[in-house]
């Protein structure tokens, strides 16, 4: 513990400690020249896209278009380490298991195709060859539905499509993603509230709205790149409404490392202008408590002969249910929503009265909304605040989700879907001769579940830490090892490598920022950003070892092994040329990829169509949708309105990208040195008898018969609501119960997680 420091920090985000943090990792990973050199080129025409966040790049790009977590992704991937198979003869597979994240990926690039060999409990080299023969045997002797076909979002559209079409061509549609992890909850939501399963903005609209409101993301560490236009809005006088249960350096002040007037006079501008702590699980009886007070403003407009506070044309003309979304809101009692979300009256009153000045309004969301029971609710309860005055289908206005890795959303637009009616499985019997499978496939819960009852029998993961991503992480660990086949795609090693099937298998490939040299010469991939925009990405760099493959290539090569010929498939031109590959996404969803190999460097992005921007609404009713909640709780089935239990919510560092810690230095929380740590309001703290710095031992409160424990946290106290925790993921995923997830999108439920607190022994 001598190593460790919890000290609370002042400055803003970004500033000379961004600055700091970026030159340590570069020197870390011994790039401190070629790193830099490397940036330039990142989010630049004729570079790459960035490897980590799906934040849009604009057309016109600054010098330095990247952020302190999207160099770090850079640094991390292009790191002069390497791990090959010297590093594996020398550590059993055991004591691996024992090293924690961060250590493991430290380590380096893999630089060979390795087999599990479990009688000396290590991996060894293979040839590609061998290792292609035996996954096609093994592949070929399943029931196509025991087989799941995962993947993480960073793998190319092209890489995507081939992965897609390989599943259903094997057989099935087991394919979750991460996106099962995190955003489903939207995809669900605003398919069923306005049609499209994704956000409504372009970058361009921050430039002209005059609100933004703000729920449940952390920007500046999550997607700082987004600080910028955040920044010139505040500049403009646009008033940023946050509801978030933590305060976030990001979302208060932000200091831009691009300008050296601000950097020498350590000047910062103040990104919110109301911050509203909401609970955790707030978010609904928050929005109610505006929409309330909107509905109240309207009428008292009404009856004194002033303007409507309501777009009430709008709503006449292009929304159904709102005379049932009213009388819900007016059911419901200022106290009550007080007590569930946390707030006062008199603050979503203020904040109401904000929106309803503005004309042209965004609505920005993270994981705080969507990670709960009620996650699909609570999205579409932002989506009813929004229609109350018009706020989509306006420019300057709208839905913005974001996306946490850089192609999350763009797999699902070119198949990678667990649910076949979201693919045109007629266009591919056309284009490829074969009977897609029509049978719902298995999405991230339902993949776990599987495993623990045996039912699943292989995993073929391209790309992620899908061990370490999910939920259970002790019971899943366990089941893991009873699968017959695992299969790897990675650049680095991670603790999803370790827990292996009877047959496991590790596939180096290589990472975006590599240059890609196929039949053709270099290749180009592509990728959706968090705004529906399509970018192309050029490798850059020299790859980091003759032996790793690209990830086209070995999905091609795994497929030619496991299934038969296909006339209407030539896997080795896809390989050889990116651009078929491309020509086939065309064809298969042509209004979506219009013109897509000349419109690939477009500047600024190659925008995906999107009805619900033009206000036609593919719903049912033919309209935007009014949806009413079934309660205020996002979390009914919690007991944590017991004193004793605390809602526990998951969350990031500073210094980390998803489950990949880059290091042990939460700069903005002032915790440096570990991560096991428990943020508590400190009322509690007093409340549960405990202390400030006290070791103690976190248990879910769960019905079940499992016992769900993560010992040894530091307390730190923490500006936190009462009744509220919040630690690391990863890390307390082993508190998250399999069953506690979104009851439609079945993401799980990781913002809520009912636990006990107490002293350590």
């Amino acid at each position: 513990m001598s190593d460790i420091e919890i000290e609370p920090y002042t400055d803003p985000a970004g500033g000379w400690g961004s600055a700091k943090s970026l030159v340590e990792i570069l020197t870390r990973e011994e790039v401190p020249i070629s790193g830099s050199a490397m940036l330039l080129k990142q989010n630049k025409p004729g570079g790459f896209m960035c490897v980590s966040c799906a934040w849009p790049k604009p057309a016109k790009p600054a010098t330095f278009e990247y952020c302190e977590n999207g160099a770090k992704a850079t640094a991390w991937e292009q790191t002069r380490k390497r791990i090959g198979p010297e590093f594996f003869a020398k550590h059993t597979v055991a004591e691996l298991l024992t090293w924690t994240d961060f250590d493991l990926e430290t380590q380096g690039r893999l630089t060979h195709p390795l087999r599990y060999d479990p009688a000396s409990d290590r991996y060894a080299p293979v040839s590609w060859e061998e290792a292609f023969a035996e996954i096609g045997r093994e592949l070929r002797g399943f029931d196509p539905k025991s087989v799941v076909y995962y993947s993480s979002g960073r793998a190319s559209l092209e890489t995507s499509y081939m992965y897609g079409l390989f599943a259903r061509l094997y057989g099935n549609n087991n394919l979750p993603d991460s996106s099962n992890m995190c955003h489903e909850p939207t995809s669900i939501g605003l398919k069923a509230s306005i049609g499209v399963p994704v956000g409504t903005t372009v970058l361009e609209d921050f430039e002209t709205t005059d609100c933004i409101l703000f729920f449940g993301q952390n920007v500046g560490s999550n997607a700082p790149r987004m600080l910028h236009p955040l920044q010139d809005a505040r500049r403009r006088n646009v008033p940023i409404i946050t509801f978030n249960p933590l305060r976030e350096r990001g979302l208060e002040r932000f200091t831009n490392p691009q300008s050296p007037v601000e950097m020498l006079t350590k000047s910062s501008t103040q990104i919110s202008t109301q911050y509203l702590q909401v609970k955790a699980g707030g978010d609904i009886a928050a929005i109610t408590g505006m929409c309330k007070a909107l509905f109240a403003a309207d009428r008292a407009a009404q009856a004194q002969g002033r303007p409507r506070v309501l777009d009430v044309a709008f709503i006449a003309e292009h929304t159904h249910g709102f005379d049932a979304f009213t009388a819900f809101c007016d059911g419901q009692d200022w106290s009550v929503l007080e007590t569930r979300s946390g707030l006062t009256r008199a603050a979503l009153e203020d904040a109401a009265s904000v929106y309803a000045r503005a004309k042209r309004v965004i609505g920005i969301y993270g994981m705080g909304l969507t990670q709960h029971r009620k996650g699909t609710e609570t999205v579409q309860m932002l989506v009813n605040l929004m229609l109350l005055r018009g706020n989509i289908g306006r420019a300057g206005a709208g839905l913005c989700p974001v996306r946490g890795h850089s192609n999350v959303q763009g797999q699902r637009t070119v198949g990678i879907s667990e649910k076949p009616e979201q693919v045109p499985l007629d266009k591919l019997a056309e284009m490829y001769a074969f009977t897609p499978p029509r049978e719902k496939g298995l999405n991230t819960i339902e993949a776990c579940e599987g495993i623990v009852a045996g039912t699943v029998k292989a995993f073929i993961g391209l790309g992620g830490n899908f061990v370490r991503a999910i939920p259970d992480t002790e019971r899943m660990e366990q089941a893991w090892r009873g699968m017959r086949l695992t299969v790897q795609i990675a650049t680095k090693l991670n603790r999803s490598h370790l827990v292996n099937g009877t047959v496991a298998y590790l596939l180096p490939c290589l990472g975006r920022i590599e240059i890609d040299a196929q039949a053709s010469g270099p290749q180009a991939v592509s990728m959706e950003d968090s705004t529906s925009c399509f970018h192309g990405s050029v490798g850059v760099t020299k790859p980091v070892s003759d032996h790793v493959r690209s990830e086209p290539w070995i999905v091609a090569g795994i497929a030619k092994a496991t299934l038969d010929p296909n006339p209407k498939i030539d896997w080795d031109a896809w390989v050889g040329d990116y651009a078929k590959v491309r020509e086939a996404i065309q064809a298969t969803y042509p209004e979506v990829f219009k013109d897509f190999n000349a419109r690939l460097f477009e500047p600024g992005g190659n925008h995906k169509p999107l009805a619900a921007r033009e206000r036609k609404w593919e719903t049912e009713t033919g309209k935007a949708n009014f949806v009413v909640p079934e309660g205020l709780d996002e979390d009914p089935d919690m007991p944590a309105r017991h004193a004793d239990v605390l809602d526990l919510i998951t969350l990031r560092s500073n210094d980390q990208f998803n489950t990949t810690v880059y290091g042990y230095h939460d700069r903005f929380r002032g915790v440096k040195g570990t991560r096991s740590v428990l943020f508590m309001n400190a009322a509690d703290i007093a409340r549960l008898d405990l202390a400030d710095g006290a070791t103690v031992d976190v248990v879910t409160e769960s019905t079940d018969q499992h016992v769900r424990a993560v010992r040894g946290l530091r307390i730190v106290k923490y500006n936190i609501p009462e009744g509220n925790c919040a630690g690391y993921y990863p890390e307390l995923n082993v508190l998250i119960p399999l069953w506690h997830h979104d009851e439609q999108a079945k993401t799980p439920a990781a913002k809520a997680i009912p636990v006990r607190v107490a002293r350590t022994g």
